[in-house]
């Protein structure tokens, strides 16, 4: 990474909160599709409940995470949130096998909004079951406001239960992702998915602009189908997989090849793999200089679980070592770590009565969005577009980018 870039980032560092696809699911850019961060029209239709009319007097915000085991990013934040705000916040987890275990997802989500005083729920990632867990709440708990963070649910599911829905602009990392792969040498990519994932729209619309983006930078895009880690095999046999067919990748098209998967926990081997023949690393399914990293390179964190300037310089040494200078980069703003504290923050201002007396306040989550991107690196700015569907804009789906950081 270019000299300049590293000392902007890690001068301009402040301090932040803490350290988070689709989860494992046992289960991009400089040239992000363009829109100002702070602004961008809303369109009419809205979703979700209405925020109480005077500002909660006592309340509280729950916080729902996956397991350790399929990313610590996101339990880390929420566990920091709990650092900073006490009793304020309430934490709960979804089962790592949670698309098997749909009832489990929506009984933890209603025992969480069993506590009167809970006001709030982020969920973070949102899986497959998060919208049937928000109908059953909403039975008893029609006021529950609902921010989900990185779905795993189409948005025709999920924009309608959700109050706010975030998520990387996936399709706009198909826009991305082929440039910079292409400055970083890349000849051929292998993207790794399966087909529970290939049927979610915006992996799909991600995938096709892929393909026609991949075809102008000239880059030969192959699809190679990997266990699902839901499956009989598990994560275990998902990353085995991984680490079994990125040799046989390299061997095949050479070193010039970059990788690409859909899933948070076929992250760490593909990373190792990529590292350890040569080959190019562009960027996560979930982009964070956390996402992977420091178990994929052995990078010790303890002490510095947010801290993305010390992360960007484990990072820097580990490409150095390595000699892989210019073939590996990600964002300088860890997204689904992201979402949880700017969903917290955000809910706790529309729980104080800080948005007008709604639940979305267009001008005041942007702010929070880039306040809190600016807390784990100052500088970096987010865009932010509404997702569409059939050409129009969804008022509560925000679809994010971050700048490359190239080391």
């Amino acid at each position: 990474m270019k000299r300049r870039l590293m000392c902007l980032a890690l001068a301009a560092l402040m301090t932040i909160s803490a350290a988070g696809c689709r989860g494992s699911e046992p289960a991009a850019s400089s040239s992000a599709p363009e829109a100002p961060a702070a602004s961008s029209e809303a369109p009419a239709e809205s979703s979700g409940s209405e925020a109480p009319a005077a500002p909660a007097e006592n309340f509280k915000i729950g916080i729902i995470t996956g397991t350790a085991s399929q990313g610590d990013e996101e339990i880390t934040q929420a566990n920091k949130m709990k650092e900073k705000y006490g009793d304020m916040i309430v934490t709960s987890t979804y089962p790592d096998n949670f698309d098997k275990e749909t009832e489990t997802v929506i009984s933890n989500a209603v025992a969480m909004a069993s506590d009167p005083d809970v006001k709030a729920i982020v969920w973070c990632q949102a899986i497959p079951g998060t919208s049937a867990a928000i109908d059953k709440v909403r039975e008893t708990r029609p006021d529950m406001i609902f921010i989900a963070g990185t779905p795993g649910e189409d948005p025709g599911v999920i924009d309608p239960k959700a109050d706010i829905v975030l998520q990387v602009d996936e399709p706009g990392c198909g826009i991305t992702i082929p440039p910079q792969a292409a400055k970083q040498g890349a000849k051929t990519m292998i993207h790794y998915s399966f087909p529970r994932h290939m049927s979610y729209a915006l992996i799909v619309a991600r995938y096709q602009n892929l393909e026609k983006y991949c075809a102008e930078n000239g880059i030969k895009l192959e699809n190679v189908t990997a266990p699902d880690p839901t499956g009989d095999s598990g994560i275990t046999g998902a990353q085995q997989f991984i680490l079994e067919d990125v040799p046989r990748q390299i061997e095949k098209y050479g070193k010039d090849t970059v990788f690409f998967t859909t899933n948070c926990g076929m992250q760490e081997p593909l990373i190792r793999s990529v590292f350890e023949g040569g080959a190019i690393y562009t960027l996560q399914c979930c982009p964070s200089p956390f996402h992977a990293f420091p178990a994929a390179l052995n990078i010790d964190m303890s002490g510095h679980e947010a801290d993305v300037g010390y992360m960007l310089e484990q990072l820097q040494a580990k490409v150095d070592e390595a000699g892989m200078q210019g073939r590996v980069s990600t964002w300088g703003v860890p997204c689904n770590m992201l979402f949880i504290s700017a969903g917290v923050e955000y809910a706790k201002k529309v729980l104080e009565g800080k948005t007008n007396g709604v639940v979305l306040d267009d001008a005041v989550l942007r702010e929070t969005i880039q306040e809190c991107a600016n807390e784990f690196t100052e500088g970096m700015e987010m865009t932010l577009v509404n997702h569409e569907e059939n050409g129009a804009a969804v008022k509560n789906h925000y679809l994010v980018t971050a700048d490359f950081v190239n080391f």
